[in-house]
């Protein structure tokens, strides 16, 4: 019998002994003859009691169960807004890389190019694009590695530069609102 049960039963039977006590000492009632009389009204009671605070807790159950499915499902819709486009952003992102070494590749003359410009202006809209749904460039040269945001490819002996620092970035990396995409590909200094 759970506590709340049994502070039911008690509550029960302090208030049949305090009516009963009161009305044998007005000589109204035969103490022994109602105590038999009441007692299966007595156990109807405190099992009606019972039953009810079972129906009460479940019923409160019942309804923090649908709270946090409507706010699971909430955060899953939300969750489906903001990634949905992680399979797209990763196809673009690559698109990004081709153009970045498109740009690197043609030579870089003094005269004015067409072909390299339209590269450089595409290439800018696409970054500015990717900006506008929370894609961010992770470009991590000369901060210290981070693990969760770069990839090492190497690390190289660099007595210029602190251990554990990123010295190039072979690949740029790319978050989702602030969800690592990609991980930038980086050329990590060592100790000398």
């Amino acid at each position: 019998m759970s506590d709340q049960q049994e502070k039911t039963t008690v509550e029960a039977e302090q208030v049949l002994n305090s009516e009963t006590e009161g009305q044998a000492a007005e000589g109204i009632l035969e103490p022994e003859a109602e105590i038999f009389e009441d007692a299966p009204e007595n156990e109807e009671l405190a099992k009606a009691l019972e039953e009810a605070a079972q129906y009460k807790e479940a019923a409160l159950r019942a309804q923090a169960d649908a709270q946090n499915v409507r706010r699971r499902a909430e955060l899953d819709v939300e969750k489906a807004h903001k990634f949905g486009l992680e399979k797209f952003a990763k196809s673009v992102v690559n698109v990004a890389d081709n153009l970045e070494r498109a740009l690197a590749s043609a030579p870089s003359t003094g005269e004015a190019d067409p072909v390299r410009e339209g590269v450089e202006l595409t290439l800018k809209d696409l970054i500015e694009t990717l900006a506008r749904f929370e894609v961010k460039v992770v470009d991590p040269h000369g901060e210290p590695f981070n693990p969760d945001l770069h990839q090492a490819m190497t690390m190289v002996p660099n007595p210029e530069m602190e251990p554990n620092t990123v010295m190039d970035v072979i690949q740029k990396g790319y978050t989702l609102h602030g969800r690592l995409l990609r991980p930038a590909m980086v050329v990590v200094s060592s100790a000398a």
